[in-house]
């Protein structure tokens, strides 16, 4: 942090605030129809414990979860957030009112591939088909670019019979670039997916910026 600047111009937490402020105001004029105005990021703690578990056991999350979900109860939850959420470099729950009802996660690439990040996000089922997703993939992209300014792509992969993710994706400005075949495992089989990437100098990135 340079010494002569201002808190607030240097504090990534205020400068996520007013691109979020930004990104709101934006959105009043582009999805009119919709009020997201109670959909918002943050960290999850232990207190969410169960909120967590609720999307967690959700088996019609869990069907598209290429990693392996915790065994359900409160002790292992909470193992699974100290151990993975909490030390995580990107991880957010995604709230409605105040309440944690998914998460969403941007994981670093290293080495000559630290330029990309890829996006991950789960949203308890009851809520799918209300743009809670599309609105919080959105949150991320018009801040991730800031908060870490060596990124240059960020990419998603979904299974080629989720089209529900892969509208969230294209409704958020991601782009479509083809299907990669037996890409990664699912209950023990290799599976199709979609690839899809955003990158830093896209339009409808800096349009929030």
């Amino acid at each position: 942090m340079e010494a002569m600047e201002s808190a607030s111009s240097c504090d990534p937490t205020h400068i996520n605030e007013e691109l979020q402020m930004k990104f709101e105001e934006k959105m009043k004029f582009s999805d009119k129809e919709d009020d997201y105005s109670d959909v918002s990021l943050r960290l999850l703690d232990f207190t969410d414990v169960d909120d967590f578990m609720e999307w967690f056991a959700d088996d019609n999350v869990n069907k598209f979860c290429s990693c392996d979900t915790v065994t359900i109860s409160k002790e292992d939850a909470m193992r699974y957030i100290a151990d993975i959420v909490i030390p995580h470099p990107w991880f957010r729950a995604i709230c409605l009112n105040g309440k944690p009802i998914g998460s969403l996660s941007v994981s670093p690439f290293h080495g000559s591939n630290r330029c990309r990040g890829e996006i991950g996000y789960e949203l308890a089922s009851k809520y799918w088909g209300k743009r809670i997703a599309t609105m919080a993939v959105k949150m991320v992209a018009a801040t991730i670019f800031v908060e870490w300014p060596h990124l240059e792509r960020l990419e998603a992969v979904v299974a080629v019979d989720n089209p529900g993710s892969q509208r969230v994706l294209e409704k958020a400005g991601f782009i479509k670039e083809g299907v990669l075949r037996k890409y990664y495992l699912l209950n023990g089989k290799a599976r199709d997916i979609v690839m899809f990437s955003l990158l830093s100098t896209d339009p409808q990135v800096t349009y929030f910026m």
